[in-house]
């Protein structure tokens, strides 16, 4: 394995570097994207949970009218 090693010769600095650049661009593009999904996913909870509180909140108010009329009666 050593002498496979020895034998490949290395790549020239100014070669290698636009490797190393090409593949730091590939990662923060990943991460990027990655941010996006996340941010989206984010929202769409936040939107879904508005909801949740408004039928929620709207139960409750129906709930405390039907009593009302209730005592109302009695």
């Amino acid at each position: 394995m050593s002498a496979l090693l020895a034998a490949a010769p290395a790549l020239p600095l100014g070669e290698a570097g636009k490797y190393v650049a090409a593949a730091f661009v590939v990662f923060v593009a990943v991460i990027l994207i990655y941010v996006a999904i996340m941010a989206a996913k984010l929202q769409r909870m936040s939107r879904e949970l508005a909801e949740l509180n408004a039928a929620v909140e709207a139960r409750e108010r129906g709930e405390a009218a039907r009593a009302e009329q209730a005592e109302a009666r009695r």
